[in-house]
């Protein structure tokens, strides 16, 4: 059996290996050739050596993409021609029985599910997080259309409107306003701060602050306005939330995503959408183990004269489809407020529960 296994094992790392390079070197090319365009612009600060290093920085973000599509694609490669050479009806007559062929694909599945997630929740975040803060010395601050960021927090009897305007080349936000409202929801204060330092995840300290006041007195409410060149603003608001607002929250890591998350309903504010893509991280990993579930069955076809590109074909237009349903499940959950977790696994085992019903009827018809 450890013969088999490494036959196997071996024969699909390789045929994956080889499919995901491919599409990486693809997609480099094309982001290199779209990046081209920015080269030379803020001044010419904008070099191709800086448009390089921020496509290099976008591999891992394909990588995770791609790996379950690349994972089927190989899995079937190999699958179906194994099949095809008769070389797997032999592992069949030396003991590769149908379980025993799950069970060491499962087994193999489930080291891409582990390889998806620490490139997702870990490199990759860190890899897009770099990138957009190298871009954005070279060509300015990360905005998001005409308002930026909006967050709310509640403290004590206050609570707060936080918008972000953009992000820094640091990493800190800047174009700062803080509307401020009292327990019953009248505004009482507005804050604006150019630019807001980040230390740790207790405090901002914001810089060239102006800060309009509503004062209430027996003659009516008068407003005040101050000026000051630091200030220290208690929040609990991170720099990770302000990414997930800021940038796309499937960009972010499954914590960050879970603590943005807990945030948000700690005050009061809709959380459908980042739920979803929360259940989404927590799930894609494991769509590499229904891409092998689907992969299987091609072992068992008879097909010594036909054409093994067709049959790969086949099977990729299967993953993708499941891919496309993975989307469409995620939109249709967030209009019809579907258990979020649902509307991120229900692709998963459907395409599941499919595979492993065309492997039994191959297994019984054989």
């Amino acid at each position: 059996m450890k013969t088999l296994r490494r036959l196997i094992y071996g024969e699909v790392l390789i045929a994956v290996a080889f499919v995901t390079l491919s599409f990486l070197a693809l997609f480099f090319f094309f982001d290199f050739v779209d990046e081209l365009q920015n080269v030379g612009k803020n001044g010419g600060t904008y070099q191709v050596s800086h448009a390089f290093s921020y496509v290099l920085l976008l591999i891992p973000s394909h990588l995770y993409e791609l790996l379950p599509i690349t994972v089927l694609i190989g899995t079937i490669f190999v699958m179906a021609r194994l099949a095809q050479s008769s070389e797997f009806t032999i592992l069949r007559t030396s003991g590769l029985g149908p379980t025993l062929a799950l069970r060491n694909l499962l087994g193999l599945g489930l080291a891409f599910v582990l390889l998806t997630f620490a490139i997702g929740d870990y490199l990759s975040p860190f890899c897009d997080r770099y990138g957009q803060l190298l871009k954005s010395r070279y060509l300015g601050q990360i905005t998001v259309g005409q308002t930026g960021a909006w967050l709310r927090e509640r403290q004590d009897d206050r609570s707060f409107a936080v918008n972000v305007n953009s992000i820094t080349p640091d990493g800190n936000p800047s174009g700062i306003r803080i509307f401020e409202f009292n327990k019953e929801g009248q505004w009482v204060a507005l804050t604006k701060a150019k630019v807001g330092l980040i230390a740790n995840d207790e405090a901002w300290e914001l810089r060239s602050v102006e800060r309009d006041e509503q004062k209430n007195a027996p003659g009516g409410s008068t407003l005040v306005r101050h000026y000051t060149d630091r200030q220290l603003w208690t929040t609990s608001i991170t720099s990770e939330m302000i990414s997930v607002a800021l940038l796309k929250p499937e960009r972010m890591g499954t914590i960050d995503l879970f603590h943005y998350i807990r945030h948000l309903s700690a005050n009061g504010q809709a959380t459908q959408r980042f739920e979803i893509e929360f259940w989404k991280k927590v799930f894609y990993p494991l769509s590499c183990l229904v891409m092998v579930v689907l992969a299987l069955p091609f072992a068992y076809l008879h097909f010594r004269s036909g054409n093994i590109a067709s049959h790969v074909f086949g099977g990729v237009l299967a993953g993708i489809s499941f891919f496309l349903l993975n989307n469409v499940f995620s939109y249709m959950g967030n209009i019809n407020s579907w258990a979020p977790w649902f509307a991120a696994a229900a692709p998963g085992l459907l395409y599941s529960l499919a595979s492993l019903t065309a492997f039994g009827w191959l297994v019984l018809r054989q």
